[in-house]
């Protein structure tokens, strides 16, 4: 027996096969080899054509059940992970009628806003747990203000995933933690937010039946079956967002768990097991994958833009030429612990939700030209981003969450064993690192919700740990101190 999963990204879609009874994944591709192609006709704008997408899945399906030669009798379901708050209408044939406006589009902002201060910030953080912002719902205000003629064809919006699991069964509907996402949930009242929908003056009618994040989803038509080389009849039984995804990708279910990646920006995802949002909105609230009535779990994430971005303009731009990224880690192996002095806050990849929107720029302090060296201010720009998570942790920890373990899949600054101890040393929490990705994992959601796993425990039993950094207790001391002195630092490029 085997699950399908798949990862709808802006990038790519990549899609991979495993085995049930051993959890390994057994084949995986991508496509495009390239990365697809983002539309942006204005400034601040940001679009793909949804049925790209589809394209792009059937590529990877083909290839994977290529490269495993298994018969697609023997997959038993299909899970879906996709890039979060895009918008995607149809009309009542379940035709696109624009291009999908995705997650990195900034065009609904002042929309978002204006429903903050017109409905009330209290009254949105109480019952949405977040301010409208920039995200689905505001997104099709934007629809409905400027594009009158295709809003007045709507039949229903979806977000990518509900787009992706419409092709394969023909079938719309979404989830709780979907329309949490989109800004189309109540969290006080335990349905559709009726303050969104009639401040934007929305018909109800947009929104499609909601099904439990595992659960039967919808099963392959014959269609979907003959463009993708699958069986007709093939269970779709879990789809979420890839950051609740990549949180059930490294088996974070519970309070006080904690997903992290550090890429070119950097996410740190926590599950909540109570209702509480930032007075400040500094951080999102999201139904995770396993929220219900019943049993209250939030994925509270945090999103820090300059992270990654920051080594790499270190290494293009200060690290001798020509270097890896492993020899700049042992170049800032050569530093101590607070590089020397230095301290560097990461902000430079734009405005940081973190930080109130503000856009304070990158910044290098405390350097002395006849003391430091290259070496330092590698390291230094590790610590700063690795300050940054702290940071915002600290902002997470005051909503509740009892943060002692993270784990995160062994990538990007998790690579760097200077950036995995200094987290692990100024949290105190215990770091895991583990070989996943977000199709896998969507793959395994896929057999929690077609009941051929228990739980999550069992999905993820042979999920493999690649490392475990400890805090280094004995350093406790270094580590805050060159905390606060960034901290401070921070604060005075703040006011």
């Amino acid at each position: 027996m085997y699950l399908l999963g798949y990862d709808i990204g802006s990038s790519s879609v990549k899609a991979s096969l495993v085995d049930v009874n051993t959890g390994k994944n057994i084949a995986s591709a991508f496509y495009p080899k390239n990365e697809a192609p983002i539309i942006a006709v204005k400034k601040g704008w940001a679009e793909q054509d949804p049925k790209n997408w589809f394209e792009y899945l059937k590529m990877s399906t083909k290839a994977v059940m290529t490269q495993s030669g298994v018969d697609s009798k023997e997959i038993k379901a299909i899970g879906i992970s996709y890039q979060m708050h895009g918008l995607v209408c149809v009309d009542k044939d379940k035709k696109v009628l624009r291009p999908a406006i995705i997650w990195c589009d900034s065009r609904a902002v002042p929309y978002g806003q204006n429903a903050f201060q017109t409905i009330g910030e209290d009254v949105c953080l109480n019952h949405l747990l977040n301010s409208p912002g920039n995200f689905t719902a505001s997104k099709l205000a934007w629809v409905k203000e400027n594009e009158p003629e295709i809003y007045d064809k709507i039949y229903k919006v979806m977000l990518p995933g509900d787009y992706i699991a419409m092709m394969l069964s023909g079938e719309i509907c979404t989830t709780v933690s979907g329309l949490s996402e989109g800004m189309f949930w109540d969290f006080k009242e335990n349905k559709i937010a009726d303050i969104i929908m009639k401040y934007y003056g929305f018909d109800s009618s947009f929104i499609p039946e909601i099904k439990p994040t595992f659960s039967e989803q919808g099963r392959v038509n014959a269609w979907a079956a003959q463009e993708l080389g699958l069986s007709e009849g093939t269970p779709i039984t879990y789809r979420a967002g890839d950051q609740p995804n990549n949180a059930l990708s490294l088996n974070v279910f519970n309070p006080g768990e904690i997903a992290s990646t550090a890429g070119t920006s950097g996410v740190v995802y926590g599950v909540n097991g109570t209702i509480n949002y930032d007075n400040k909105s500094r951080v999102n609230n999201f139904a995770h994958v396993n929220h219900s009535i019943d049993q209250t779990r939030l994925g509270v994430l945090l999103c820090i833009n300059g992270t990654g971005i920051l080594n790499s303009w270190i290494k293009h731009n200060i690290a001798p030429e020509g270097i890896s990224y492993n020899d700049m880690n042992l170049l800032a192996a050569k530093s101590s612990i607070g590089s020397n002095g230095i301290s560097i806050l990461p902000f430079g990849n734009g405005a940081e939700r973190m930080l109130g929107n503000s856009e304070i720029g990158c910044s290098i302090n405390g350097v002395n030209f006849n003391v430091h060296t290259k070496e330092d201010i590698i390291r230094a720009a590790q610590e700063g981003i690795v300050f940054s998570f702290k940071y915002g942790i600290e902002i997470m920890e005051s909503l509740g969450i009892n943060i002692k373990k993270i784990h995160a899949g062994y990538a990007n600054m998790f690579l760097s064993p200077i950036f995995s101890s200094t987290l692990a040393g100024i949290t105190g929490a215990t770091i895991d690192l583990y070989d996943t990705d977000g199709s896998v994992g969507a793959a395994k959601g896929a057999g929690i919700g077609a009941g051929l796993y228990k739980d999550n425990n069992e999905a993820f039993a042979t999920l493999k740990k690649l490392q475990t950094i400890e805090p280094d207790l004995n350093n406790k001391e270094a580590y805050e101190e060159a905390y606060l002195r960034w901290k401070s630092l921070l604060k005075k490029n703040l006011e």
